[in-house]
């Protein structure tokens, strides 16, 4: 359903039919679209218990099915609720530790593959030889 209301031409629409019951041929008028297009958007309103279509001749009417906004209300009742707890910030210890890992992976990388030494790689390795003899 959700996926229906998506587009701005079917909230157009939807917004139409809430006036009441409309021809295709009358829909088509309101927007820079072709009839087929309007009648693929209605079909999409159709299947998603959105709007209803109703023959009349050689005519074909829809209507807005209000009860089909029921789990858009719904969604939108729960988001208008009192606050949500928030989500705890990520723990500086937490940060530590990743900071920690990706140092011990880089040198652990370093070690296995030491024919791979970039730029990068010599300066790191020059700073901890540097360290080690401090």
């Amino acid at each position: 359903m959700f996926e229906a209301i998506a587009d701005p031409v079917r909230r157009s629409l939807l917004a139409r039919l809430s006036d009441g019951p409309a021809r295709v041929v009358d829909l088509a008028t309101e927007h820079p679209i072709s009839r087929p297009a309007i009648s693929r958007h209605l079909r999409v309103l159709v299947d998603a218990g959105l709007v209803s279509a109703e023959d009349h001749g050689r005519e074909r009417h829809y209507r807005l099915v209000a009860t089909g906004l029921t789990d858009v209300r719904a969604w939108l009742d729960d988001l208008s609720r009192a606050p949500r707890t928030p989500r705890p910030p990520i723990p500086a210890s937490a940060l530590d530790g990743l900071d920690l890992e990706v140092r011990r992976t880089g040198r652990e990388r370093r070690t296995a593959h030491p024919d791979r030494t970039g730029p990068t790689t010599q300066h790191t390795q020059h700073t901890q030889d540097t360290q080690e003899t401090a």
